[in-house]
């Protein structure tokens, strides 16, 4: 049998109930969340090095991206200017299960990471059944560019939101007296939002694309009100970001591109729509 007979018998279920839908649902939520204790299980066997080579990574100074800096400014510049020396930081742990909790919850946050793709998965397969033979064709590929949009965030939050953010503040002093003894549960959770964040709100263009299925927005609305979107956004990066205009302006410019897919994404939606009423 064809996969789309199949797919068309499986969204042509008989209807149901309200509690019958909670109990689906239950079901999903249910293997999600034993995918993200699996993953997690998986990341504590290797959380040592997971917790030194990558959470601390931005860290070294033979990260990734402080290489490439590096080789720009030796390319460009001919000398030194963008190479990371060292960082002024010293991570300490003032709790007595604050490394053994930290463990945990460093596990649980990157097992939420890999179990993504099939947690999105799931969430196709409760939705799959209310779907309409057009609606579940372009289902399968909304799935698949929702979850592209979060890696492409958390990679572009790791890969240079992170490296920067703490290269500068980790040398920013207000006083020489000050030494930056950080509480290592303070520097996970600011890795966290950061990376967790961006991932997040590179989901702009999904967004756009329900609110203009739903008709809120429209692209002539959104070409009138640019400007205010783009205040906006400086803004959404300004809560993201740590308080330094680097990071700031580098977060804006791709949330703007994507606010400028998601113009592009709901004027097709409008064609489409006037398509459909024709």
């Amino acid at each position: 049998m064809a996969l789309d007979q199949i797919d068309t018998e499986e969204s042509q279920e008989p209807q149901m109930g309200f509690l019958d839908h909670i109990d689906v649902l239950r079901k999903h939520l249910t293997r999600s969340a034993i995918a993200v204790v699996l993953a997690t299980i998986v990341v504590f066997v290797y959380i040592e090095k997971i917790f030194s080579d990558i959470i601390l990574g931005p860290l070294h100074k033979d990260f990734y991206t402080y290489r490439k800096m590096c080789e720009f400014s030796q390319k460009f510049y001919h000398d030194d200017r963008l190479c990371v020396q060292e960082f002024h930081i010293q991570l300490q742990n003032t709790e007595m299960a604050g490394q053994f909790l930290l463990a945990f919850k460093l596990a649980f946050i990157v097992g939420i990471i890999i179990a993504m793709p099939y947690i999105l998965w799931e969430i196709w397969r409760f939705i799959r059944p209310a779907l309409n033979l057009k609606e579940l064709k372009y289902s399968k590929s909304f799935v698949f560019y929702v979850f592209i949009l979060f890696a492409i965030g958390i990679l572009f939050g790791y890969f240079v939101l992170a490296p920067i953010s703490l290269n500068f503040l980790s040398n920013w002093s207000l006083s020489p007296d000050i030494k930056n003894d950080i509480n290592v549960s303070n520097m996970l959770s600011f890795i966290s939002v950061l990376v967790l964040g961006t991932g997040l709100i590179f989901e702009l263009p999904v967004m756009m694309y329900f609110l203009a299925k739903l008709g809120i927005i429209s692209s002539k609305f959104l070409r009138k009100y640019r400007k205010y979107a783009f205040v906006i956004i400086l803004i959404v990066a300004a809560i993201v970001t740590p308080p330094d205009v680097v990071s700031q302006v580098i977060l804006t410019i791709p949330l703007y591109g994507l606010f400028e897919l998601g113009v592009m994404i709901t004027k097709g939606v409008e064609k489409r729509r006037a398509k459909d009423e024709i």
